[in-house]
Formats: structure tokens, sequence, C-alpha cells
């Protein structure tokens, strides 16, 4: 997905900066960039994370990225924060998001005869830059941003570096967040709030959907109010957030709590292992409220070596992503050998790295491995902010059931196996506790979901469960 940091200061930013993009790593692991604005010049570092942390990469620029002002990225594409000149003047652009009609808006930049664009290695136009070009085909900044915003199809939020200020926009229904920090000397916005409490900053106040802000060591100023309607990504809870984190007020940890009880008071007894464990790490928050709901004891079979293993998705091909995801977990032999184990999982996507530990608990010893998906089928790929790398929607392991079973699937169809009372749900959940080898399954509910969240239902972006934009 990705996430973004910036810091105005009356000093030098370069620490804030260098920690608060740190602390949005678990967002990304392709590139890492930071961008300082200082007496006039433009001040840039990009380096790639997949082998390697962005703080053992970056520690080194931190002495020369010097000045007031400055912005950093995480990100799971293209290099950034990229710097562009245009009649509106130099500029540094990072991003956070997805562009569908990359296409469209190309050729429409060519038929202005205003841009051109250079190729990534994989052929493709960098986003950030097409983002960037957008921005300069009007008449301010601000326009601008509001331009691009409009024009995407997709998501996209964004800070723009200049030589007056940091621009932030959050994205036009505000799928992901930009919350606002202050300190006694300067201002800081990021996509995760916890990012800049050790910092020094206090949270002031999080950003509307579409609103532009314009910070600078001073202070903050409203540029363009924010609009009404919100559809914020709800698997920023389930999975991406950092447990300390807080979207529209509330708690990525204590959400994941609420989940777990409601998974364990549907459950209400229907299976009786000896342990509840999470698959770790996103895993584990529901394995708690779910044991201290039921009674059934907490444990943690396996255990997650990670001090020379980032995250399991790192690499770009599936197979390596699999054999990672393996070599982290190290089994506790005396947690599984003949036990009837319960495994909580942030989700089930294409199954794959879920049957390989299922397996991997068998042959450690266990009885039953009973398994629990703190969120529904995911029934479509998302197309707003990359969560899914699947070039198709059959990669999913929900769809790739459905359409084992049904001639021609149709989004009516496909709506009678998200409801979690339907006989098509029932029989979806028993063919994928089939598929991947599980004693049972049980997927939580999307109005539970919803209710672990606490926010009106009409403000979560719930589309790859349901297909409701």
């Amino acid at each position: 997905m990705g996430g973004v940091f910036g810091a105005a200061k009356k000093g030098n930013c370069a620490y804030d900066l260098f920690f608060g993009t740190d602390y949005h790593s678990h967002l990304g692991t392709y590139r890492g960039g930071m961008t300082v604005y200082s007496d006039g010049k433009f001040l840039r570092a990009i380096h790639g994370i997949q082998n390697s942390p962005f703080r053992t990469k970056f520690e080194r620029d931190v002495e020369d990225l010097t000045g007031p002002m400055g912005i950093g990225s995480i990100s799971d594409t293209a290099p950034q924060p990229l710097t562009v000149r245009s009649h509106l003047g130099t500029y540094a652009v990072a991003t956070v998001g997805r562009i569908n009609n990359t296409d469209e808006i190309i050729g429409r930049c060519f038929s202005n005869h205003f841009a051109q664009f250079s190729e990534m290695g994989n052929g493709q136009v960098n986003p950030t830059e097409l983002v960037a070009a957008l921005i300069g085909s009007q008449e301010t900044l601000a326009e601008g941003i509001r331009y691009a915003q409009e024009l995407i199809d997709g998501s996209m939020t964004m800070l723009v570096l200049t030589k007056e200020g940091i621009y932030a926009a959050r994205d036009n229904v505000g799928r992901t967040s930009l919350v606002l920090g202050e300190t006694e000397d300067g201002y800081c916005v990021a996509s995760e709030s916890f990012s800049f409490l050790n910092l020094g900053y206090h949270d002031v106040r999080e950003l509307g959907p579409a609103e532009i802000v314009l910070i600078t060591p001073e202070g903050i100023e409203q540029i363009l109010p924010p609009k009404q309607e919100m559809k914020i990504c709800a698997f920023l809870w389930t999975y991406y957030g950092y447990p300390t984190t807080y979207y529209e007020g509330v708690n990525v940890e204590q959400m994941r709590y609420e989940s777990g009880r409601l998974l364990a008071s549907r459950d209400k007894g229907s299976v009786q292992p000896d342990s509840v464990a999470g698959v770790p790490d996103s895993g584990t928050a529901y394995a708690i409220g779910y044991a201290n709901c039921s009674g059934i004891p907490f444990a943690r079979p396996f255990i997650k070596y990670t001090p020379t293993w980032p995250r399991s998705f790192m690499p770009q091909k599936q197979d390596l992503r699999n054999l990672i995801a393996h070599m982290k977990l190290i089994p506790v032999e005396g947690l599984i050998k003949g036990k009837k184990l319960l495994m909580i999982d942030d989700s089930i996507v294409r199954g794959t790295q879920m049957r390989e530990t299922t397996e991997f608990l068998y042959q450690s010893g266990a009885r039953e491995v009973h398994v629990r998906s703190a969120c529904p089928p995911i029934l479509f790929g998302c197309k707003y902010l990359n969560f899914s790398r699947s070039t198709s929607d059959l990669a999913l392991i929900a769809r790739k059931m459905i359409a084992r079973r049904e001639d021609h699937v149709s989004m009516e169809l496909l709506q009678e196996y998200a409801n979690p009372n339907s006989e098509c749900h029932e029989c979806l959940t028993d063919m994928v506790c089939k598929e991947l080898h599980f004693t049972s399954l049980r997927y939580h509910r999307l109005d539970d979901l919803e209710k672990s969240v606490g926010i009106e239902p009409c403000k979560l972006c719930t589309y790859c469960w349901n297909g409701k934009e």
C-alpha cells in the first residue's frame, strides 16, 4: 500500500523525517524515499528496501538532508518522492493510492501537448510522476491537487513539498488517513497517527476527505475544506494498520480485540480446542480477544523469526513470498503435538499461506486445526489501494471456489455468497475449508466487522467483501 510523512520545523527536520518515515515501514516493502527543502534546493534520497530495513539504507543520508521542511515515503510501487519543475515552480510529490485510468490520463496530457513521461523498467509510467504532471497543468498548486484527485479513478492521497510549505491532501473520499501533529517548534503530517508520538509531537486532528492544508513551521492553513462523503478502507484496521494507530478515533488493537470477541461469541462452544492462537503477527490481537471472551487459553504454538526476515510478501514472486512465510515460522512442539488448535488469521486471500501453515501444524503433530478468518470472504480485488497483487479475481480462493461450483457468476450471485445467512455462503465456507485442509472454518461477518470498528458503516469502504463502492 504505502505511507507518507512530512515535517516542517523552525530548525532542522531531518531526524524527525527519518524516524517518522521509518515508522511507516509496515505499509510497504519496495522503495523508501526522503526529500528536504533547504536554501532554495530540493535534496533527495531514494533506496530500495526489499532486502534491508529503511533505517539501514537512510541513516547515512540524514546528515546531508538538512533543512526546515521535508517529506518521506514508503512505497510498494514506484520510486518517490519525485521532484519536478513546472510553471508553478519546483516541488516534490509523494503519494499513496492507485490510478486505474492511467492510459486515459496520459492521453489527456498528450492531447494538450504539455507532458512527457519516463517509462519505468516494467514499461509503466510512475503514478507519482503522473500526479505531478496533473498538478502542474493548473493555475495554482491547490487547483492542481484537486484536479488530480477528481480526475483519478481510484484513490490518491499526497504530500507536495514546495518552498512555501507542505501541501497535504487526503484522497477524495478518505480511503486512507492523514493526521496532523504539533510540537513546540513545528508541525508534521503522517499516514499513521503513532508515527510522531515518540518525536515529541501531539495529535492535532485528521484531515477530512479531499481536504487540503498548507503546513509551514509557523502553522497549518486550510486551503480547501473537506467533503462530506467518507469511505475509509476497513482493511486499515483489519490488516494494514499498526496496533498503536488510530483511524477516525478508533484504535487498531482495540478493534482487533473486539473482532476476536465477536468471533468467539458466534462460535459459542461449537468447537473445543485446547488453545487459541493468532497467525503472527496480525492475527495475534484477534486471538487475544477470542481467548478473553471464550475462556480458551491463548498460546503461541509457533513463533515468527523476525531478526533477519522482513515481511512475507516482500518478494515480487508469489512462490518466494510463500517460502519466506514458511521459513519465518518456528514451531513449539510442546504446544502443538496432540493438541486441538484454533488459529485466527487477519484474512484468507489466495489461501496458499494458510494451507501451508495448517499442513505445517499437522506435520508438527496437531490433532485438529480450526481456522477463523477475521474478515469475510474476499470476493473482489481492491481497486483503490493495491491491497491484493492478484491480476484476476479468480486468484482469490473464495472466487476460485465459486467458479468451480457455478457455470455463470453474476453480481447478484456474488451478493448471495457474501450473505452470511445464505446457503451459498455456507457452501463456500465448506469448500474453502476442504480445499485448505482445515478441521473447521468460520469467516467473520461483515456486520460484526463493522460493529468492531464502531463508526457509521456508510463511512467504511467494504468493496473487497461485497463489491459495493
